[in-house]
């Protein structure tokens, strides 16, 4: 780590943070990145020299532990602490990502709208301004580079670089699994297979394609592709989500050739952060008639696996309101192999999706009580339920919210599987 004071800015570089995420109630930065500091924020850029994260100093900013992060997508999302026993106690974490586009989120305010919020995200290209004038009197080599990068990655390039991400795998990532917020989100997509099985009637992120596998050349030309895109910040990653909505129907020989060939090509043996993650969704017909081989493979790849099943109701009526072409036999059916894959898996952990929302059947929550507390006779720590709720607009005030929450805390004290609400966030 060496640090330049400049001017009236502070800079350093090589910065390590902590290598392994953690569940804590204080800011961690993780993985390797450099900083820059004036009297007011801190910015943080990767190993590419771009912004990642931007943090207030002083009374004007909300908090001094809340903090801005850019995603490889060019979305701000804003980090709030809260209150930090009930915002565990809803998402898993202990910080609440305000998303500044819109989602399913059932939490109020909006941090973008404020003033010291929308300075910081300007801030950045204030210093870069600062920066460019001071570059040609710059001596060490490493700070210049540094320097440069950072000049060269303005609003414009990096909104342009997103859209390279998303041309590279043919599509915008509507959703990411609700369990990647074990990497805060940090995975690095390789698409298996576009569209979906079912195209539900309410839902509001698949992209209304039949499913239909990617081929082996498409696969491995994404990743040599990422290779390049991601370039020197690869070493910050150990995460490979593999999508889109259903890779579990892709099959065995398709999700081995992906997970196997982003683990090696992306040399994630070396990344800085420690472990390796693979995230996948899968549908109730997958779930059932995924073979057993399937799940061998996947325990004896060098991933920790996690799979995400959309599940939505245990309930006839709820699934037919849904329009969600499945019967209410097969969810259990899946959601008992859930259960089975779980037991008898060490690197699986499956967790399953059901929806929550203010005008749904009757049925549809004791119905869910009978999977989630009925059917198993302890508790369990192992295949979490994610609770999605239908932004419909009945649940638009403040007060519906706030009734939706204490709902979900009930149903989350009498659930034996660790329960949580899903908030949807894209790449």
């Amino acid at each position: 780590m060496e640090s330049y004071p400049l001017d009236n800015l502070i800079i350093t570089l090589n910065k390590e943070g902590p290598r392994e995420y953690q569940k804590v109630s204080f800011p961690i930065r993780y993985g390797c990145f450099s900083e820059i500091k004036t009297s007011d924020t801190i910015s943080q850029f990767n190993l590419n020299g771009e912004i990642k994260f931007i943090q207030g100093i002083g009374e004007r900013w909300p908090h001094p532990a809340e903090w801005l992060k850019r995603t490889m997508g060019n979305d701000w999302i804003y980090y709030s602490a809260g209150d930090y026993k009930d915002i565990y106690d809803y998402f898993g974490e202990y910080y609440f990502p305000f998303l500044s586009y819109p989602s399913n989120s059932i939490i109020g305010n909006n941090p973008f709208g404020g003033d010291a919020v929308n300075y910081a995200m300007k801030s950045w290209q204030l210093i870069r301004g600062k920066i460019k004038e001071l570059i040609p009197g710059i001596k060490p080599k490493g700070l210049k580079d540094f320097l440069t990068r950072v000049v060269k990655n303005d609003e414009k390039n990096l909104r342009l670089k997103s859209g390279q991400l998303h041309h590279l795998i043919d599509g915008q990532v509507t959703v990411l699994p609700p369990d990647s917020r074990h990497v805060d989100y940090e995975v690095i997509p390789v698409i298996v297979a576009d569209g979906c099985l079912y195209n539900c009637g309410f839902c509001r992120v698949k992209t209304g394609q039949d499913f239909a596998p990617r081929t082996p050349k498409n696969i491995m030309g994404q990743i040599k592709n990422l290779k390049r895109f991601y370039g020197k910040d690869l070493r910050n990653y150990n995460a490979i989500f593999l999508g889109q909505h259903d890779a579990l129907s892709a099959g065995r020989e398709l999700i081995e050739l992906a997970a196997n060939s982003a683990h090696e090509i992306f040399e994630l043996e070396r990344s800085y952060l420690k472990g390796t993650f693979l995230f996948l969704f899968g549908s109730v017909d997958s779930m059932i008639h995924s073979e057993e081989k399937l799940f061998e493979s996947l325990n004896s790849l060098p991933f920790l696996t996690y799979i995400n099943i959309g599940l939505e109701s245990n309930d006839p009526t709820t699934l037919e309101t849904l329009k969600k072409p499945v019967s209410v036999e097969r969810v259990r059916e899946a959601f008992s192999r859930i259960l089975d894959i779980n037991r008898r898996y060490e690197k699986i952990e499956v967790t399953s999706n059901f929806v929550f929302g203010k005008d749904l059947p009757p049925g549809h929550y004791p119905s869910l009580l009978e999977l989630t507390r009925n059917r198993l006779n302890l508790s369990r720590n192992k295949g979490t339920v994610y609770l999605s709720p239908l932004m419909d607009e009945g649940m638009r005030d403040k007060e519906s919210k706030r009734e939706l929450l204490r709902g979900f805390l009930k149903l989350k004290t009498l659930s034996r599987l660790p329960t949580f609400i899903y908030l949807i966030q894209r790449l």
